[in-house]
């Protein structure tokens, strides 16, 4: 007698291989963790059982670029990822995150995670209970509480920076030969005591509230290596990092981390990971730098690409933090009124009329796009489009209508009781197609990864990509060539397991976890984000749910039910590789 029996699923398995109907046992080990151990035909009888005639059987989604860090200490479901059938998720990116934590510096960390990944401070002030300082104290608090999926995390940069060197880290300062001794010493025990890995940010585009870019941005190669050794010494595991020779040099270049990235992966054997995405600026770079980071290296280490899904898109709303009008004089006098009251002021014809004569008043570092960029804005609708075709972009739907865009714009942003969104792909769309990411997922050198779950809450929403990889990519695409639903879930699944050491998931075989979703494939729906206000002291965050998860299971546990929580929560903290 199993203790959970899934009947005939069309099993995906995450390896690649092609799909089947199968049964699927799950069983509990001494330890209590759900196990697979059965799979095929004729499995036997089961406490439980599900029929899942009909659906797509899949492994959880392991999910490796989310900023829970905050949310993960006081949210047991950590929504939105989980509404999307992710399982495990590794937290502690960008060089960002909570711990170590002077008790003197708990504002200046909140405030660092609000400018780089808006997190509403006031969210993180309420929500955090600060419980530790050293990081492996960050790690036995997570370990407190039960929750509905796995959660890892890496140490992060800007942290230990801050923690050894006090404000001369947080002005990025060069470190001192001391400085680094203590850096590498709390980065080596923050990886034995079961991080997966030490992040880092070199891109100026990740900023403090005050302004100042993360600590670590200009640190010299010789701290990138002490800091990445001190990983080797601790155990091994992944460098992550967000660097400008990945981001298509939106603001200033960092050639020169390719050197020390593959470094650390010849002479320590990691696997060193950087975001790297299309630019309008020079949309082929990507293909430059993917070959020269993936050319070969000798031993077991190696430099991936982290790779998004969907282009990293920018909502425009009357509720989002940014929008073409929101520095105009004239709003600026409207723009704390509730939402309810700012749409009737500005229905009225003459505040519409007085806003669009207006000049905006932006200085921001995408001034121009966010005022100015209706060539790339595109009505996401109720049915969110994220891969629009030129003709429906604002500049192109004004021109068919005989609107202004910018008209045109605020039209749209006034729909649905002023909660319309405009869809702006800061990155990934310069040929107004998603061809180059499918030739980036499909390359040996790149992962899927950069879904930012937990961040950018009033301004971005691809939390839902794990989703999308299947409605979008394997089932509804039109305009260019699809992804099979084996290489989908493989990506992932199998794929961003194996990278992050998690040899005990990210597949239905044998003797791997019995992590599973269930899914209503031809069912399966995103809905349009919608602003709410669900977090600490009330403050706002977008979300974006989805139709077609009948089941997610943690551990042999079923913690989703068509959509609602069952109240299980098998979830753990992951220490160390697998």
């Amino acid at each position: 007698m199993h203790d959970l029996v899934i009947r005939n699923g069309n099993v995906v398995d995450g390896t690649g291989a092609p799909a089947r109907v199968a049964d699927v046992a799950i069983d509990k080990d001494e330890n209590g963790v759900g196990i697979v151990t059965a799979i095929g035909a004729n499995v036997g009888p089961g406490s439980e059982e599900i029929d899942a005639s009909g659906l797509l059987v899949a492994p959880g989604w392991v999910d490796v670029h989310t900023h829970y860090d905050g949310q993960a200490t006081w949210d047991p479901e950590l929504s939105p990822s989980s509404w999307h059938g992710v399982t495990t998720t590794v937290f502690g990116n960008c060089g960002v995150g909570f711990a170590p934590a002077r008790p003197d510096k708990h504002d200046w960390l909140i405030q660092l995670m609000e400018g780089v990944e808006d997190i509403p401070g006031a969210a993180l002030a309420d929500g955090i209970d600060w419980q530790w300082e050293t990081f492996p104290e960050y790690l036995d608090a997570l370990d407190q509480m039960p929750r509905v999926m796995d959660i890892a995390t890496h140490v992060p940069h800007g942290s230990v920076r801050a923690y050894v060197m006090g404000d001369r880290g947080a002005r990025n300062e060069e470190a001192t030969a001391d400085d680094l001794i203590q850096m590498a010493e709390i980065v080596q025990e923050g990886i034995r005591a079961g991080a997966l890995g030490f992040s880092s940010s070199r891109t100026k585009l990740h900023r403090a509230l005050d302004g100042e870019p993360v600590p670590g941005t200009f640190a010299g190669a010789a701290e990138m290596v002490a800091l990445g050794k001190a990983v080797a010494d601790g155990g091994g595991g992944v460098v992550e990092v967000a660097s400008d020779i990945g981001l298509g040099g939106l603001e200033g270049d960092f050639g020169g981390d390719i050197d020390w990235m593959r470094e650390l992966a010849t002479d320590y054997g990691l696997t060193v990971t950087y975001a790297l995405t299309q630019s309008d600026q020079d949309p082929d770079q990507w293909r430059e730098l993917l070959d020269l980071s993936s050319s070969p290296i000798e031993g077991d280490g190696k430099v991936v690409a982290q790779v998004a899904g969907r282009p990293a898109g920018l909502l425009f709303g009357f509720e989002t933090s940014l929008h073409p009008f929101k520095m105009h004089p004239t709003y600026l006098q409207l723009a704390d009124f509730p939402l309810a009251e700012r749409v009737i002021e500005l229905r009225k014809p003459e505040i519409k009329a007085a806003i669009l004569a207006e000049q905006t008043g932006f200085t921001g570092r995408f001034n121009h796009d966010v005022a100015h960029g209706f060539h790339k804005m595109y009505p996401l609708g109720t049915e969110p489009n994220y891969e629009p075709s030129p003709e429906d972009c604002v500049q192109a739907q004004a021109k068919a209508t005989g609107k202004d865009p910018y008209e045109y714009a605020y039209d749209v942003m006034l729909e649905n009781d002023g909660k319309g969104l405009l869809f702006f792909p800061l990155t990934d769309f310069a040929e107004h197609s998603l061809n180059p990411t499918y030739e980036r997922l499909q390359h040996h050198g790149a992962f899927l990864s950069l879904s930012d779950g937990g961040a950018h809450c009033r301004l971005i929403c691809d939390a839902s990509t794990p989703t999308f990889l299947l409605t979008h990519w394997t089932r509804d695409r039109t305009n260019g060539p699809k992804l099979g639903i084996e290489e989908a879930v493989k990506l992932q699944t199998h794929d961003t397991a194996e990278l992050y050491g998690l040899g005990d998931r990210g597949t239905l075989e044998v003797g791997k976890r019995g992590d599973v979703n269930i899914i209503d494939y031809e069912g399966l729906r995103l809905s349009p984000p919608e602003m709410v206000h669900d977090l600490p002291a009330d403050a706002p965050r977008l979300l974006q749910k989805a139709d077609g998860y009948r089941y997610t299971i943690v551990s042999g546990e079923i913690t989703w039910l068509d959509g609602k929580p069952t109240g299980a929560r098998p979830g753990v903290l992951v220490r160390g590789r697998r």
